[in-house]
């Protein structure tokens, strides 16, 4: 979780699609020019088995002009092969 936000930060969609899921992931990812990322809180993560976990988690950003906006998301990832990859996530 931490490293995918960390592309966020640091704008790298090919770090963010190589970590995603085959079955969920897009085609491409644009992400948005200008967004400052303010902090992420990781609130919970529980495993759902051996290969499976979730990640509760409050990520803050702010746009090029306006307020602040707080992202809160319930995660799911996998592993296959070693890899744990993002899979989908309720926002809350």
């Amino acid at each position: 979780m931490r490293s995918r936000y960390s592309a966020f930060v640091r704008q790298q969609p090919e770090y963010l699609l190589a970590t995603w899921h085959p079955s969920t992931r897009p085609a491409q990812l644009q992400l948005e020019p200008g967004l400052r990322w303010l902090g992420l809180e990781v609130r919970r993560h529980r495993s759902l088995g051996a290969d499976r976990a979730e990640v509760e988690f409050v990520a803050r950003s702010r746009p090029r002009s306006g307020a602040a906006v707080r992202l809160h998301e319930r995660s799911r990832f996998v592993r296959e092969d070693g890899r744990w990859t993002y899979v989908d996530g309720d926002l809350s």
